[in-house]
């Protein structure tokens, strides 16, 4: 009867033993996220990439409005006005027999490209200078 009584200790112990298996490779499968401890090694969320900040687009040609004017024509390109650079001696030629010249700070291109109202004096050319605005 000893025997019978150790066999079944035996027996006893080895089920526990295999069900205790059973459980911890259970609990450890990480898979089903249904354990109340959560998996172990959690799989890390990737950290999305920063959207960059657009750049602007270049800024379209500025035609300036011209005093007196017989066929000159006075642009500042897109160029210019996005760099915000002075722009010295222009030639506002245009189909006119004869040149002039204006200049601008880069403050004042700034301006203009800004939406602001600008004017400045031409070199004389033939006798005459004339008023360019723009905007």
């Amino acid at each position: 009867m000893m025997q019978d009584k150790v066999d079944r200790r035996s027996a006893i112990q080895l089920a526990m033993l295999m069900l205790g298996g059973a459980a911890i490779t259970i609990s450890g499968c990480g898979g089903g996220g249904s354990s109340p401890a959560g998996p172990s090694n959690p799989t890390p969320t990737p950290t999305p990439a920063p959207t960059p900040t657009p750049t602007p687009g270049a800024a379209a040609d500025k035609n300036g409005a011209i005093s007196g004017n017989h066929g000159h024509v006075a642009t500042i390109t897109g160029a210019v006005l996005t760099a915000g650079s002075a722009v010295v001696g222009l030639s506002i030629r245009g189909s006119s027999g004869h040149n002039h010249n204006i200049s601008l700070s880069g403050a004042q291109v700034v301006q203009v490209r800004d939406g602001a109202r600008v004017s400045v004096e031409s070199t004389e050319g033939d006798g005459h200078t004339h008023q360019v605005t723009f905007n």
